[in-house]
């Protein structure tokens, strides 16, 4: 039977799996932290040390699923489906879970019911994004193609950030307090519309690269060895554990500046909405440009803008009272948006680059391995970016009973400190993705 040829059928299904995926992962990036310090009354000092356990655990148990998605084939027809599936199933109980209102309980079951819903969720979570996204590679081994992938996979996610964005709107009343009883609620509603997405990619998607290797054991260490001597794909991983915990981490402080600063929190939807507006549209044309300029060459521009961005954020007032503070912070978010958006659409093709690379190395093609240790790194960089603005946030000044109601002077260090983070993890990026990664495709002006 002749397989189907590689089309926007492929292109939409695989973008539905970052999509549900991100219906999950988004709300616990942006809200868990405000949920449980705001609402069920942790400290922000046992969130830090909660959120660094967790993603240790979450980071470790990437490479035993990628290992077990590499040599347990539960398909005979598909070598990740399966596992998509069941990730997805999991996700709508344990997202569910991390959201219970829990506010009443002793100050010791707080903490333990935090720790224990994290890390069963990101169990769930690793389930069904380390076999997506080592399917990436197995859908087209034609470069534009797997670039088409990579940016239809941002769409998804950013598909999925649109309903989030309307949230504030939802969980804050008049005094921008936190509104935690109807978030069991949204948990149970992106987790099942999540696994809508997850279904679709099974429905819609055709894996077409299947190589046959000689049948031997397995040597873990031999793909441990082949990530670290793989200089782009160290070179991936050093931007991304920086973007992580420079930008996206800082997601829910923004929300506090907001609370604080502005002394808008509902605001945020619209801010959100307008920032993202270049970054919707640049996607249609990431793949021309690509081609003429290479993944490398974008993102080192796109970096070297959020990088003047930052410099220039440094001296300017930004006056809460002012009416002007607000339309200038929307176009500082709109640049540093953009570097660290454009070197996320791409990320996943410049993954997948290094695991072909590697193949060509190592003469073994562990994708959900491989894949898997990149994974770590990420989950890594997710809780040390958590444990770092929630402690960044403790430096400023900010006290979690006090809620919207934080002093001038916490404030204005807390919009000064995201924007240090933002402006280092844009120069990082720059010098990292200019100087180190070297993998370098041929742009349409040289073919």
């Amino acid at each position: 039977m002749e397989t189907r040829k590689f089309g926007i059928r492929d292109l939409f299904g695989y973008a539905m799996g970052d999509f549900g995926c991100n219906m999950c992962f988004a709300l616990i990036t942006n809200y868990m932290m405000l949920y449980y310090t705001q609402y069920i009354g942790l400290k922000m000092t046992d969130w830090a040390w909660i959120i660094i356990v967790g993603k240790v655990w979450d980071a470790i148990n990437d490479p035993i699923i990628g290992s077990i998605v590499d040599n347990v084939k539960i398909s005979k027809k598909s070598k990740f489906m399966p596992w998509i599936t069941i990730g997805g199933l999991a996700l709508i109980f344990t997202t569910t879970l991390a959201f219970l209102p829990i506010q009443n309980r002793s100050y010791g079951f707080k903490v333990v019911f935090c720790l224990v819903a994290y890390c069963v969720w990101s169990v769930a979570y690793t389930l069904a994004n380390v076999p997506y996204g080592a399917l990436h590679s197995s859908i087209t081994d034609v470069p534009s193609q797997r670039t088409n992938l990579s940016t239809f996979r941002s769409i998804g996610a950013g598909l999925a950030q649109g309903p989030l964005m309307l949230l504030p709107v939802f969980v804050y009343n008049k005094n921008n307090e936190l509104l935690g009883a109807r978030f069991v609620y949204i948990a149970l509603g992106c987790a099942a519309v999540g696994f809508i997405g997850f279904a679709l990619v099974r429905v819609l998607v055709t894996e077409r690269i299947h190589i046959e290797q000689e049948k031997k054991k397995f040597n873990y260490l031999n793909t441990v060895k082949g990530f670290f001597t793989n200089r782009s794909l160290i070179a991936a991983t050093i931007v991304t554990f920086v973007q992580l915990i420079c930008f996206m981490s800082m997601t829910s402080v923004n929300s506090i500046i907001f609370q604080t600063y502005f002394k808008n929190a509902k605001l945020v939807t619209v801010v959100n909405f307008v920032a993202y507006i270049p970054l919707i549209a640049l996607m249609p044309f990431i793949g021309n440009i690509t081609k003429k300029v290479g993944k490398k060459g974008i993102s080192v521009i796109a970096a070297a803008i959020g990088s003047i961005a930052g410099f220039v954020s440094l001296f300017l007032p930004l006056d809460p009272q002012s009416k002007a503070s607000v339309p200038i912070w929307i176009v500082l978010l709109m640049l540093f948006y953009i570097s660290n958006a454009v070197f996320n659409i791409l990320v996943w093709a410049m993954v997948v680059d290094c695991i072909d690379y590697q193949y060509e190395k190592t003469g073994t093609r562990d994708e959900g391995s491989t894949y898997a240790l990149y994974s770590f790194f990420r989950k890594l960089a997710q809780g040390v970016g958590s444990a770092v603005s929630a402690l960044a946030l403790t430096a400023c000044g900010y006290i979690e009973e006090n809620g919207a109601n934080q002093t001038a002077q916490t404030a204005l260090n807390i919009k000064n400190m995201y924007l240090y983070f933002m402006f280092g993890g844009a120069v990082i990026t720059f010098v990292v993705m200019k100087y180190m990664y070297n993998i370098r495709e041929k742009t349409s002006e040289e073919k």
